[in-house]
């Protein structure tokens, strides 16, 4: 044990061991003071649990102050272990007790954007920032909210102002890590990552640390380079594809290679290959990353290297990255595809399916659309959803998938009888088959103007990959609700538009 945590906790066993003796008055607050010290430096060692359960312990101290502190430590606390709606519950509660409190409103704000709500999360920071327009906290939420608004140059400078006055804090490193990566500037990305690895708890072993450890050795490995290095990529591109079992597939070409055929897949974040077309093609991995998705695994263990060149029509692009699906899984009803996502080339595209057509720029051509949805591109393409007329979420908008799904989280908060109307399925996604998925009946879902009534939706665990990504995927839309329409990815507009097909 920690020498300075067995100190503190020699000190709360005085504390609390006070009010035994013979004559002595109660010392709440002493034994509180003394317990929020061990719950920091139990949170301070990355041990995430313990510290929960000792903030929990000043959550009823009849001091105001305290007990604001020991909501804010398990907040804090959830947070890092992923649980976002109970980080939520505690949040709401923290900024009901300190509704002036501008840390506690960021923080509701952090909580709100961990639970997928991002607009409320937009406002919490902005509340914030009325009372304190340099809050650290508060720089960074706006932030992030900023990329994943692509608005990359923006987002980066409120992440800086934030590091200049916390520069301690690991995850505004990582946030800046993850903008600097999107603008290309890789070596600079190295550094704001290798900054959060040094902050990191040595016992911090997370799904998350060892990404951003392996995203390092990574980024590094384009020394010299000129990372995605377009040709012809001012131009508008149209590319043909074919529908193959709900799959849009379109062919490419990596390394100068044969033509290929590729899932248009932008439920990937990169470029993704089988291990045999890759070994065929001599893609070199670097190193091993861990990625989430739908199935047992939760966390695979995948190969990420370099491609020199990946061709789309005359789309041209050199030096990029790629996930190998190594080691490849077993046991699956079909072969492991390759995956190609525009939107991970920082394309905005167009699925036409009526035409059979996608098309892929830097600015899309203008056109009559029904509907508009604000995209939230945080790693992946998100839209905000909600179910049953109360309860919005934010779902995945993944060309690769195939049906319309919900998390067990969302499923949750929904009224429903989980004895007669939980119809177990067998489902597979890219970790596996998930044994927990079922079908779901009577649910209502809206996405602006666009209404499903009481359609059955598949019920998945997406646990893992929510954690992962730091916020609640509340579900997926896959091909059959894409396929009725025109689908419009604007990157450039932080936009997904909707055109039904006739």
């Amino acid at each position: 044990m920690h020498t300075s945590v067995r100190m503190v906790l020699v000190a709360l066993a005085v504390a609390v061991a006070l009010p035994c003796l013979p004559g002595a008055s109660p010392v709440v607050s002493a034994s509180d003071e003394v317990q929020l010290q061990l719950a920091d430096l139990l949170f301070a060692d990355g041990r995430y649990v313990e510290a929960l359960e000792a903030y929990r312990l000043v959550k009823s101290s009849p001091d105001t102050a305290l007990r604001a502190r020991g909501l804010t430590g398990v907040v804090k606390s959830l947070l890092r272990l992923g649980d976002f709606q109970p980080a939520l519950h505690e949040a709401t509660e923290l900024r009901t007790l300190t509704p002036r409190e501008p840390e506690a409103i960021a923080l509701h704000g952090d909580s709100l954007w961990a639970a997928g709500l991002f607009e409320e999360s937009d406002d919490a920071y902005d509340d914030a920032l009325t009372i304190s327009p340099d809050l650290p906290r508060a720089r960074h939420g706006v932030g992030r909210s900023l990329a994943a608004q692509s608005r990359l140059d923006a987002a980066s400078g409120e992440v800086l102002a934030a590091l200049k006055s916390a520069p301690e804090e690991g995850e505004y490193h990582y946030t800046l890590g993850s903008i600097y990566e999107r603008q290309r500037r890789f070596d600079d990305a190295a550094a704001e990552m290798l900054n959060y690895v040094n902050l990191l708890p040595n016992k911090d072993f997370s799904d998350k640390a060892a990404w951003a450890k392996a995203q390092v050795r990574f980024l590094r490995s384009f020394a010299g380079r000129k990372p995605f290095e377009m040709e012809h990529g001012d131009e508008v591109h149209v590319v043909p594809f074919r529908l193959v079992r709900d799959k849009v597939m379109v062919e490419g070409r990596i390394n100068g290679g044969r033509p290929i055929d590729f899932v248009l897949d932008t439920g990937a974040e990169q470029t993704v290959l089988s291990l045999p077309v890759a070994r065929r093609a001599g893609v070199v991995p670097v190193t091993y990353v861990r990625s989430a998705g739908v199935g047992e695994l939760g966390i695979r263990g995948l190969q990420i290297g370099r491609l020199d060149s990946l061709e789309v029509g005359r789309l041209k692009v050199k030096n990029l990255t790629v996930l190998i699906k190594n080691p490849p899984l077993t046991g699956m009803p079909t072969n492991e595809t390759e995956g190609f996502s525009p939107l991970a080339l920082g394309l905005s595209m167009i699925v036409d399916y009526a035409r059979r057509q996608l098309i892929m720029a830097k600015r899309l051509p203008e056109g009559e659309y029904d509907t508009r949805l604000p995209l939230r591109m945080h790693r992946l393409a998100m839209v905000r959803g909600t179910l049953n007329g109360e309860h919005p979420a934010s779902f995945v908008v993944d060309t690769g998938g195939e049906v319309i799904s919900i998390s067990q989280s969302a499923a949750g908060l929904l009224d429903w009888d989980p004895v007669r109307r939980r119809i177990p399925l067998k489902v597979y996604g890219s970790s596996g088959w998930d044994p927990d998925a079922f079908l779901l009946p009577g649910v209502d879902l809206q996405f602006a103007s666009i209404r499903f009534s009481n359609i059955p939706v598949v019920v998945l665990n997406l646990r893992v990959p929510s954690v992962l990504l730091g916020f609640e995927v509340g579900g997926i839309v896959g091909h059959r609700f894409l396929k009725d329409y025109r689908v419009a990815i604007d990157l450039d507009k932080s936009e997904v538009r909707l055109k039904a097909l006739e």
